[in-house]
């Protein structure tokens, strides 16, 4: 039997597995951080600090108690968390470190001989050379190994012993230690993840079944294609062949869509919607979310469920651009409603607000425009800085 589920409900599923759903002020301590990011995954990382950078803003919309001291230590003094790539370098749990072995022998298999091409003759001893560094010499920078003629440049102008660590990090042989102003130390990776998840082994199909199942439970519900994107670690025809060899375990859901499109067909666990629990509403107050947000992901799977188009605009020309260079999306209950383009300016202390835009049908009436207020002045504490400035270019919200 097929089960049709409405888009409300979809929205639901979705934001809670997506750790959405719970209340925003609950105390959540450092144990309570680990529970979220293995929840939902993992957390994206980008450089981009335009009000936050993005890892830190992930987990603050999702609970406005979260310490930054407490990421930190989980990630450079317990090892319970590790650096590596998903679709994206992301910040994932160290219990799945096991599974991520087959992503890096894939890496050696293929990412190498890219990059091999890319470096060209001498490839192969430089990265041998820049692993005997540090295996005797302990943990580095890029920058520590930097020739003293090389010019600094995009990543296109790597000097050869950076491209050699970000090589042998993908390979998994170097571990991302710590990062001192948001750059990489690299050591071996033995002597960053702890033994109990460093050691052992799983087979590929054990590695398949559990690339598929994990996203399956994280997303509630997903087509084959949306299950392999989820870690970026198994293809659409591996997860295509996952979900015919256990249909025993699934049931199909057909999902109403929120832009009007065809209601799509999905797979979701037996038993589904029951085996999800008491999915709660999601809290009515506004939040701003990451562009790089766990959520909007999938940016396809946000347009069908939400009714809301967004790509992020950072390698758009500007005079390209439909909104800005780096716009939040505005969250408020179960519904995307909007989007801010604001920075903050640490020298002055303040939160600079440009503009906003609301979704068609979404109304500024005084009610949201104070909850809208009081999410800028809890993202201006968070950022550090005093006070929320709307600028001169600020006009009546775009709707």
């Amino acid at each position: 039997m097929t089960i049709r589920l409405s888009n409300r409900d979809a929205r639901c599923i979705f934001l809670a597995k997506q750790g959405l759903s719970a209340a925003p002020h609950r105390a959540l301590g450092k144990e309570g951080l680990l529970q979220l990011i293995h929840d939902i995954g993992f957390v994206q990382v980008d450089s981009i600090a335009t009000v936050e950078r993005a890892h830190h803003q992930i987990l603050f919309s999702r609970n406005q108690t979260y310490r930054r001291e407490h990421l930190t230590e989980l990630l450079e003094k317990d090892g319970e968390l590790f650096e590596h790539w998903t679709h994206d370098a992301s910040i994932i749990p160290s219990s799945f470190f096991v599974y991520w072995k087959h992503r890096f022998k894939w890496e050696s298999e293929t990412l190498k001989e890219r990059w091999r091409k890319w470096r060209g003759e001498g490839f192969d001893e430089g990265c041998d050379e820049t692993y005997d560094r540090v295996a005797s010499g302990g943990a580095v920078m890029s920058r520590d190994l930097k020739a003293d003629d090389h010019e600094s440049g995009g990543w296109w102008n790597w000097h050869p012993s950076k491209t050699a660590l970000e090589v042998l990090w993908r390979q998994g042989k170097l571990a991302i230690a710590r990062r001192v102003n948001f750059q990489k130390v690299y050591d071996l990776t033995e002597r960053v993840i702890p033994a109990r998840h460093y050691e052992g082994d799983v087979s590929h199909e054990e590695f398949v079944d559990w690339a598929c199942r994990s996203a399956l439970e994280r997303l509630g519900f997903a087509t084959h294609g949306e299950i392999a994107a989820f870690w970026d670690l198994v293809s659409s025809d591996e997860a295509k062949a996952w979900v015919a060899a256990h249909r025993d375990e699934l049931c199909d859901v057909v999902i109403e869509s929120g832009n009007g499109g065809k209601p799509r067909p999905s797979y979701a666990f037996s038993g589904f919607p029951d085996n999800v629990g008491d999915i709660p509403d999601p809290p009515g107050r506004i939040r701003v979310l990451s562009p790089f947000d766990p959520l909007l992901r999938d940016r396809n799977r946000t347009e069908r469920l939400f009714g809301f188009f967004y790509r992020i605009e950072v390698f758009v020309p500007e005079a390209k651009r439909e909104y800005g260079y780096y716009v939040f999306p505005l969250l408020e209950g179960d519904k995307l409603i909007g989007r801010i383009d604001m920075k903050a300016d640490r020298k002055r202390g303040s939160l600079d607000v440009r503009r906003l835009w609301l979704e068609p049908g979404v109304k500024a009436s005084s009610g949201r425009m104070e909850k809208l207020a009081a999410e800028l002045d809890r993202v201006a504490r968070f950022a550090g800085v005093e006070e929320v400035n709307l600028l001169d270019a600020w006009d009546a919200p775009v709707s």
